[in-house]
């Protein structure tokens, strides 16, 4: 093993939990929005959180180059304050590990928090408490094995993302190679005992989320 280069694993490990844990936030927020309001453009909304699932990932990551691109207003403003771009780095990787996640955390979050009882929100509303109190002491505790459930999705998907993450961190080895590309790389190349040794760590993890995923819903049902 004393060949085997590990850090793309960890990499993409850095870059799964940091995407993940903004993932949460936003997509917990996000769902919280589509399950308990209704307004005008929800459906919309709701689209465009989803469209990332459906999108090829090459045309998620050129979308993501151009945005974070140096011509674009925000890649412009990031430049600006940060002093350079986040293409080709693997915060780069970050911003394409948590898009490509976002839809899972949102669409998984969402059904449990819909399914608490409206009627105990209410219930804490009548004795003061604000829409924020609510939601933290009644709403996110009752949602909670969902919630879970749905963040080890998005740190499954997070941790795997390829195509993405191609296009806007690019492929430099020990600096912006995950193993998902490592893996790519390493088959083109012939290095076929690396490859397999990534391959099976990845399958392991990406088996034992999904498998705690299932386990956390079954009982909920």
């Amino acid at each position: 093993m004393s060949e085997i280069d590990w850090f793309p694993l960890a990499l993409s490990l850095r870059v799964a939990f940091i995407a993940t844990a903004f993932v949460v936030v936003a997509g917990v927020a996000l769902g919280w929005l589509l399950a308990r309001k209704r307004f005008f453009g929800r459906e919309f909304l709701d689209a465009v959180v989803t469209l990332p699932l459906v999108l090829p990932p090459t045309v998620l990551g050129y979308y993501l180059l151009v945005f974070l691109g140096r011509r674009s207003p925000v890649g412009q403003a990031i430049q600006a304050i940060t002093g350079r771009s986040l293409v080709f780095t693997w915060e780069g990787a970050v911003v394409a590990a948590m898009i490509g996640a976002l839809p899972l955390m949102v669409k998984t979050s969402r059904a449990p928090i819909a399914a608490v009882d409206t009627n105990l929100e209410n219930a804490a509303r009548t004795l003061g408490q604000s829409e924020l109190r609510v939601f933290w002491r009644v709403t996110l505790p009752l949602a909670s094995r969902g919630i879970t459930a749905a963040t080890m999705l998005a740190f499954a998907r997070a941790l795997g993302d390829f195509g993405a993450t191609l296009m806007v961190a690019g492929n430099i080895p020990g600096r912006t190679q995950t193993a998902a590309i490592a893996i790519f790389d390493a088959e083109q190349a012939g290095r076929e005992n690396y490859a397999v040794v990534l391959v099976l760590i990845l399958s392991v993890v990406a088996l034992a989320l999904v498998y705690s995923t299932n386990k956390l819903t079954a009982f909920e049902r």
